[in-house]
């Protein structure tokens, strides 16, 4: 008796089982976001988590975390909860304002982030001085002279009342979706302070703002 020869369609379809078998599913880029505030940074950083892991959760997921922590202390929660996550954290960013800290702690996360960075994680000092209101200014305004903390909500307000967004409050959920048509401004005027900051320390560059960096990385996925 004659053994019948495999069909063609037959040996196609063996073929793609053995290849599909040897396809490995690759995990998505995850990153942390620890912040210094329990509420401001959190509420910015979190509608960019609700964007990224919606719409790319097959290439990247974040997670964010408000701490109370601030400076070295930040730095040592964020290391704690990446070493203790299931997942292995590509980035992790720290995300602190130098407010009245001292300039050693202000300056010393970003040692620390250099030091404690390997070929599988890498952290990153997201600091601002001084304080992260800045970044939502510049999305307005270009600002080179340092001002007092308090000053920020006030100029907020007069940029938010303007586009009829209300006055600024620092727990105010709807920020990021407030600022988005104005991201573009706020990467160039970001930018253009770190070039004025060139050289200079966290705590030497009044004004001056990391989360340009961070915004930049994630930016292709919103």
């Amino acid at each position: 008796m004659s053994i019948k020869p495999t069909k063609k369609s037959d040996s196609e379809k063996e073929w793609l089982a053995k290849r599909r078998s040897k396809i490995q599913r690759i995990a998505p880029e995850y990153h942390l976001i620890v912040s210094e505030g329990t509420e401001t940074e959190p509420n910015y950083f979190n509608r960019i988590r609700e964007i990224i892991n919606k719409n790319y959760s097959d290439r990247i997921q974040l997670k964010v975390e408000g701490q109370g922590k601030n400076t070295v202390s930040l730095f040592n929660a964020a290391k704690k909860i990446a070493e203790h996550d299931a997942n292995v954290f590509k980035h992790v960013w720290i995300v602190y304002d130098t407010d009245s800290f001292s300039a050693d702690q202000v300056n010393a996360v970003v040692g620390l982030c250099k030091d404690n960075s390997t070929s599988e994680t890498t952290y990153h000092a997201i600091w601002s001085n001084q304080c992260i209101e800045l970044w939502y200014l510049l999305h307005f305004e270009y600002l080179q002279s340092d001002i007092d903390r308090k000053a920020y909500s006030a100029k907020l307000t007069k940029h938010l009342n303007s586009i009829k967004a209300g006055p600024y409050q620092k727990n105010r959920d709807d920020m990021y979706d407030i600022l988005l048509p104005y991201m573009g401004t706020a990467i160039s005027n970001a930018k253009k302070l770190k070039t004025n900051n060139a050289g200079k320390t966290p705590s030497q560059a009044a004004p001056g703002t990391e989360v340009v960096t961070l915004i930049e990385k994630l930016k292709k996925y919103l």
